[in-house]
């Protein structure tokens, strides 16, 4: 053998084995959004008696239901960037990545900042995550930059268990729960017996230390590891004119004086937004402080420009793929004269098949395999819950229960859903079957830990 290869570990054989499987047969993402389009189309006439046209309507009538949510999700990938190419800010990111000195400490530590920032809100997560890897990847010699990478997207599997989980919310503001779960819950369920009930705490608890330790053992003998050139992650640099030499108009454009006023209204701004709402982070208030932040941090619009304009070139993926996936939302949930939708069938042929002590679980695989179709914590909840909710309470299974297994469900398949892992991978520059080998395996192991947690609690 030769005396640079290093024997594999059992793990490391099988993740290697779903990285190189994944690798050679998983298409580019689109692809991905054109074979899920297909199979949905020929699956929903059957199930719902509709016919083609009536689904090629509901198909189109969707298409364009995600807009604003596109252009929110576009321009957490442009403010982070814009944020986290600011020399002060990579100073500060490069302090903390300074704590990771060898590939094993990088890897935890990437899955353990990104966990914590998805926990508190999951927009703030994707990105964090990703700068934090990339920063993480300059500085680390010999650490696996697919797995870096896959290790902050494994963080997203935190997030609806977290403050900003939209059905723990829901749930808890109240508003139209009782025409949303079909008359199953009259009032409100406060977060303390969902978000910060024993059983959520306990998986947390026991996902946060199994995840990051997971992805450490995964990572790659040296002979299987593939690193990235720092100068590849390096920022091009703008030339700068001498003052001396600047027009009226290079002036203004350098000017740090507008970048401070500009800048000093937006915080104003999110000072009073969170004294007045609490720490009620969304992706409005996410990009607003990433953007704000950024104006301040280059110091001049010239600065900011330039690095807005790189974040832009990594957009493309999500305003081509999110409409047609808004296009799948709709036939997925469109209904024939039955009255009934394709998402609604895969809950009911699960509800059959449960008791009071196993119908917990049987609602999270639903709602991990609804989720492949319907990538949308809100929109999910919308489709399952006139269904599971119901069903839970004639079963006599504790209503947070059920809304809790949905939200887990819908976090789970995220790890194999490249919908969400479009604004990671824009930033990392890497594609889709680059780390969902990895990612696959943080979906199994996740999968036993939530499993067990709805059976045993």
């Amino acid at each position: 053998m030769n005396t640079l290869e290093q024997k594999k570990t059992g793990l490391q054989k099988v993740s290697q084995f779903f990285v190189t499987l994944l690798q050679r047969y998983l298409p580019d993402p689109f692809i991905f959004a054109i074979v899920l389009t297909i199979v949905v189309f020929l699956f929903v006439m059957p199930s719902t008696g509709q016919g083609p046209m009536q689904v090629v309507n509901a198909w189109a009538g969707g298409f364009w239901n995600l807009l604003s949510f596109s252009m929110q999700m576009a321009m957490v990938v442009v403010t982070g960037h814009a944020m986290a190419s600011a020399p002060a800010f990579k100073r500060k990111l490069a302090m903390l990545a300074g704590a990771a000195k060898t590939p094993g400490q990088a890897i935890i530590l990437v899955t353990v900042i990104s966990a914590m920032a998805c926990w508190v809100n999951w927009g703030f997560g994707l990105v964090v995550g990703a700068i934090f890897a990339r920063e993480i990847a300059a500085r680390v010699k010999g650490v696996d930059y697919r797995l870096l990478i896959a290790s902050a997207y494994s963080g997203f599997l935190f997030w609806h268990g977290g403050l900003s989980g939209s059905v723990p919310l829901s749930i808890a503001g109240g508003k139209n729960i009782e025409t949303v779960t079909n008359g199953a819950v009259t009032a409100a369920i406060p977060t303390s017996e969902t978000i910060f009930s024993t059983m959520n705490l306990a998986i947390l608890a026991v996902m946060f230390v199994s995840i990051p330790l997971l992805n450490r053992l995964m990572h790659p003998a040296p002979q299987d590891t593939i690193t990235i050139d720092a100068e590849l992650l390096a920022e091009t640099e703008a030339e700068v004119t001498e003052k001396s030499k600047m027009t009226p108009a290079e002036r203004l454009e350098n000017s740090r004086t507008l970048s401070w006023i500009l800048g000093v209204m937006g915080f104003a701004y999110i000072i009073y937004y969170f004294v007045t709402n609490g720490f009620a982070l969304n992706l409005n208030i996410v990009n607003f402080t990433f953007l704000f932040s950024a104006i301040l941090l280059h110091g001049t619009p010239k600065s900011l420009l330039n690095s807005i304009s790189q974040g832009a070139r990594n957009c493309s993926g999500i305003l081509l793929q999110f409409p047609f996936y808004a296009g799948i939302m709709g036939m997925m949930t469109a209904t024939g004269d039955s009255g009934v939708s394709l998402a609604g069938v895969i809950s009911q042929a699960f509800v059959s098949i449960s008791n009071e002590t196993t119908f917990p679980l049987f609602t999270f695989l639903s709602a991990g395999i609804v989720n492949f179709f319907v990538p949308s914590g809100g929109g999910q909840w919308a489709v399952q819950a006139p269904i599971m909710m119901p069903a839970g309470a004639a079963l006599g299974v504790d209503a947070a229960k059920t809304a809790m297994a949905i939200a887990w469900g819908d976090a789970w398949t995220n790890m194999i859903q490249p919908f969400w892992a479009l604004p990671a991978l824009a930033i990392a520059g890497l594609g889709a079957k680059d780390v969902m080998g990895y990612c696959l395996m943080a979906l199994i192991g996740s999968g036993v830990i939530i499993s067990l947690g709805f059976l045993i609690f």
